[in-house]
């Protein structure tokens, strides 16, 4: 997994409330175990008419947002099913933090596991950033997961919360098997010496 530092660029404004795991990445694209490929879909319906044309005025189809790696969002985002494919998506489409007053707790903790940074921050607060958005390629907003911070277009700087455990883990670019494979060492000296005791098993 990508390991995830600083971040500064455009951010793209969804002011919607509610923004669920089927409007991320539609249900017809759920076949898939891969976590690459997804991107192309993601918001689909949103994104795309019913012959497949993309719709203007949708943000992500603006030239000031096609590559985007920041969305500030409205209140709980991610919501609805559980499904995975919805961070795997965001993640293929190149987006990297995204910043909203809630989120459904398992789209937050799925996040995490894929390289990408969900940050709470409150609602006025929030709604500076998406002022800072909705000013395309003239503003920039910054990200320093070290620092717990986020800085606006003007300077304005914000501090966020995040669990201890999950900034190492994004800092380190270490998913589940990044963390299984760090303890490789003592796994190894544990099968050397079951297999010593139990030559049977």
């Amino acid at each position: 997994m990508e390991k995830f530092t600083t971040l500064s660029g455009v951010a793209a404004p969804m002011p919607l409330v509610n923004i669920d795991t089927d409007m991320i990445i539609p249900k017809q694209f759920l076949k898939t175990i891969k976590r690459s490929g997804l991107g192309k879909n993601l918001f689909d319906e949103m994104r795309f008419d019913d012959q497949g044309n993309e719709i203007p005025d949708f943000v992500l189809n603006q030239p000031a947002y096609r590559d985007a790696q920041i969305l500030v969002a409205g209140d709980n985002f991610g919501c609805g099913s559980s499904r995975e494919h919805a961070p795997w998506a965001l993640a293929d489409f190149g987006i990297r933090v995204i910043i909203s007053t809630s989120f459904a707790d398992i789209f937050y903790g799925n996040c995490f596991k894929n390289g990408m940074l969900p940050i709470v921050l409150p609602q006025e607060q929030v709604d500076i950033l998406m002022e800072d958005a909705r000013k395309g390629q003239n503003a920039r907003i910054a990200v320093d997961l070290q620092a717990q911070t986020v800085t606006s277009a003007d300077g304005q700087v914000f501090n966020f919360a995040i669990d201890a455990f999950k900034k190492h883990c994004l800092l380190n670019g270490l998913d589940d098997i990044g963390l299984t494979l760090e303890k490789v060492s003592a796994i190894d000296s544990f099968e050397a010496q079951a297999a010593q005791a139990r030559p049977w098993v």
